[in-house]
């Protein structure tokens, strides 16, 4: 065992343990050791809400892989329930901790890899520590939350984001009354507030109540059991649980203790082989910051998909290093290429999903972008259960690049996001979406699919056919706002203010509109709109479109409310 190459893994889960995999399929010879000081090495921690509400309904399926099935299928030996407490660099030695009967020993490596992963955040607020405060990171939470949904009628939710939401419903599901605590004013804060705004009304309709613009204050214990919350807005909240589901933090104490390399937003800083600046020693998955693809900063993500890409990366970057390739081997160390933030999540059959950069991201990293929306339905409307999606795409307004895409909807929304992300990666432009060959069957999408549709509306934008009004600039300025939806549209609701031309009419009407002042068009969704402005662009009109229509002015007016 001396003459062979030895790499020891620090944690497991989605990082850790496909390095170790991978590692071992690159390399027959290297003794591989992985440590995790919980009792699982592998396991679904994505489904552990789905776990709390039953609908995973055994624990063990949650389990990806055993220490055992490590050691009979790749010959990887694994300590759960040891903790690495610090590193010896010059040594090139960890120090481990047996946490069932506290012996410490120490362990050499000839190449080291840290995936520990990030921890919830618990904010230092009064009774914080109180029984029935829960985090869902790993299986004992889960295990946790279980037992005290035994008796329990009422669960609040701290955080708004993926795991609150899906807590949220799962909760719900249990049949508890479930409250939700979000200090930003919107739910999902990943998302635009205008996009979110769907997700907020979904969650109110299936009973959820909503706090935004709220933080939790402090907890206390109630008589008689079960908690009271304190919240910014003055309300005291009873519950029987809380769920903590603020956020996350990059687990960098080892790495600090070793003198590493952090980056500016407190994560381990890596190269794009995944090591640190330690050449012995490599970082993957939540502890470490990776650079974006669109805005070029660096900064952790959380989610398991590039995780495990890292992961295949470190194993490849170490075994370039140490010359453990088999003889004739012609393999290049990979790179990580760095991440855009693709992400799904689902809430009472709503998907809501999203990759590359929000207006938000755009605006602090200084790019420049445009932004279009649309509402098409999952596949063509003559076909039975057509639903729609509602999308933003945002883009580069002098080259169509595609900076990001959300979109929210009952069916088929990940496919279309998972479409845009590609052709983002690949550093693709709206002109490619509305080129995109895509799979066309009435049940499936419509012969202009809605990744297409983005891309011509966007497309049209670029090339200068259609120009775009900004609705957050809707009550400045002196545009007039033509409606030319029919007049029985008009009269259920129109943006106030507007005159309402219908298209039909248009033509023969020209003489009502001014040529001194622009025009800004707004139909149902958008189509109408755009071909009055084709219409009156060629008429001498300075016209513009409210992209979405009267569909998203409803999430916009409900923003300024």
């Amino acid at each position: 065992m001396a003459d062979k190459n030895r790499i020891l893994i620090v944690g497991g889960v989605a990082g850790g343990a496909s390095c170790a995999a991978r590692a071992r399929r690159l390399c027959e010879h290297c003794e591989i050791v992985m440590f995790d000081r919980g009792p699982f090495v592998s396991f679904a921690n994505c489904g552990l809400p789905y776990h709390v509400g039953d609908v995973i309904e055994e624990e063990a399926k949650l389990l990806i892989a055993t220490p055992k099935l490590f050691r009979e299928r790749f010959d990887i030996d694994v300590h759960t329930e040891t903790e690495v407490t610090a590193i010896h660099r010059e040594a090139r030695q960890i120090e481990v901790r047996d946490l069932r009967n506290g012996e410490v020993r120490r362990e050499s490596y000839d190449a080291l890899v840290l995936s520990p992963g990030a921890g919830a955040i618990r904010p230092p607020l009064p009774g914080i520590d109180l029984p029935g405060i829960h985090v869902v990171r790993t299986i004992p939470d889960t295990r946790r939350i279980r037992e005290a949904l035994t008796g329990a009628s009422r669960a609040l939710v701290v955080g708004g984001g993926f795991i609150g939401l899906e807590m949220a419903e799962n909760l719900a599901h249990r049949g508890l009354e479930v409250t939700l605590v979000e200090l930003a004013p919107q739910v999902m804060p990943p998302l635009d507030p205008e996009m979110a705004a769907y997700v907020a009304d979904h969650l109110v309709n299936h009973g959820v109540r909503l706090q935004l613009g709220a933080g939790v204050e402090g907890f206390e214990a109630r008589d008689g059991g079960g908690l009271q919350v304190r919240v910014s807005n003055g309300e005291r909240i009873d519950a029987d649980l809380v769920i903590l589901a603020i956020g996350v933090r990059p687990e960098t104490a080892l790495a600090q203790q070793a003198g590493l390399d952090l980056g500016e937003a407190g994560g381990i800083r890596v190269d794009d082989h995944m090591r640190t600046n330690d050449p012995r020693i490599w970082a993957v998955g939540d502890a470490i910051e990776v650079r974006d693809i669109v805005t070029g900063a660096e900064r952790p993500l959380a989610l398991a998909g590039p995780a495990n890409r890292q992961g295949r990366v470190a194993a490849a970057s170490i075994h370039h290093a140490l010359g453990s390739e088999p003889p004739g081997a012609r393999r290049e160390a990979i790179r990580f290429r760095g991440v855009q933030g693709t992400a799904v999540c689902g809430v009472f059959e709503l998907t809501v999903a999203m990759t590359g950069a929000s207006e938000r991201t755009l605006t602090r990293a200084g790019i420049s972008y445009e932004r279009v929306y649309l509402h098409p339905g999952n596949h063509v409307g003559y076909y039975p259960g057509s639903k729609p999606i509602h999308m933003k795409l945002l883009f580069a307004p002098d080259d169509g690049r595609i900076l990001g895409a959300q979109a929210v909807g009952e069916a088929d929304v990940a496919r279309r996001i998972d479409v845009i992300a590609m052709a983002l990666q690949m550093g693709g432009t709206v002109f490619d979406l509305e080129e995109s060959e895509l799979c066309y069957a009435p049940q499936y999408g419509a012969a202009k699919d809605p990744v297409n549709l983005a891309g011509m509306i966007a497309a049209n934008h670029v090339r200068g056919d259609l120009s775009l009004a900004d609705w957050n600039a809707l009550s400045e300025g002196d545009a007039l706002i033509v409606d030319v939806r029919t007049p029985a549209e008009f009269a259920r609701g129109h943006i106030p203010g507007a005159s309402n031309v219908p298209l039909e009419e248009l033509r023969g009407r020209l003489d009502e509109l001014p040529k001194e002042r622009p025009v800004w068009l707004v139909c149902a969704v958008g189509q109408r709109a755009y071909y009055a402005n084709r219409a009156l662009l060629q008429h001498g009109f300075d016209v513009r479109i409210l992209s979405g229509g009267m569909q998203t002015y409803a999430t916009f007016a409900r923003e300024t409310d």
